[in-house]
């Protein structure tokens, strides 16, 4: 028979815990010895090292109580659904993780292949790295907000570009970005789009998220921040399209 002291550093734990869970009924404590010291025994021990054992895994101590009581079967049963739930938390910590790394790198979340391939496009055809930096860093949000909608409005944007007319305009468009605010050619650019955008679509709206998502604005207040000339971009193509 061992004290207390004894079997903490046999266990790995302290005093302190035993103690705890003695109060916590997870572990009966012993009859006290003639002298007045409680005694443990083999069993003390091994009931220890199963509760320390599911307390390091995250069981609550609660769980650990009633587990107690369990029977031979019922306890395993209550293993494997515990080890379920720890491999489920594994695959969430290693999703973390990866999202960490990524975040450590620049990269915030993984885009689909496809978008991929499509903003090396982007440099391959012009555009300048500032413009396929900023179209990455919105389709990330895009498809963080919008899963659902998101590739939808990536294909028709693709779509867009495929098309060489429509890819100078957007060309034009980050070009643009340097020029004076009240450069003439924001207007005659402005009016280049507005054209383009009623003959592709017609009186039907363009793919869109949401009408009650914020994340449209969000993504426009973005662009127009970077460049005055975009900003009188923005209103002038919205004021045609809603004249």
């Amino acid at each position: 028979m061992i004290t207390i002291g004894q079997l903490a550093r046999y266990v790995g734990v302290s005093v302190k815990t035993i103690r705890v869970y003695h109060d916590k009924g997870l572990l009966p404590e012993p009859d006290r010895d003639a002298s007045g010291y409680r005694r443990y025994g083999a069993k003390d021990a091994i009931d220890l090292i199963k509760i320390r054992t599911l307390a390091e895994a995250g069981v609550p101590l609660a769980r650990i109580r009633d587990l107690g009581s369990a029977d031979d079967e019922e306890f395993r049963q209550a293993l494997r659904e515990i080890d379920d739930e720890l491999t489920d938390r594994i695959r969430g910590l290693v999703a973390t993780q990866g999202r960490l790394r990524r975040l450590a790198t620049g990269r915030l979340a993984p885009l689909p292949t496809e978008v991929g391939a499509h903003l090396e496009d982007l440099a391959r055809w012009g555009f300048t790295p500032r413009w396929v930096d900023l179209q990455r860093d919105l389709w990330i949000l895009v498809f963080a907000t919008h899963p659902d909608r998101a590739i939808a409005l990536f294909h028709d944007q693709a779509e867009s570009l495929a098309d060489p007319v429509l890819r100078q305009l957007f060309l034009d468009y980050d070009q643009a970005h340097d020029l004076d605010a009240d450069d003439p050619r924001i207007d005659d650019l402005a009016r280049r789009i507005t054209e383009a955008s009623q003959e592709r679509y017609g009186a039907d709206e363009p793919p869109g998220v949401d009408s009650a998502s914020e994340i449209p604005a969000l993504i426009q207040a973005t662009v127009n921040a970077s460049s005055p000339a975009w900003r009188r971009l923005d209103t002038l193509i919205r004021a045609r399209l809603d004249g």
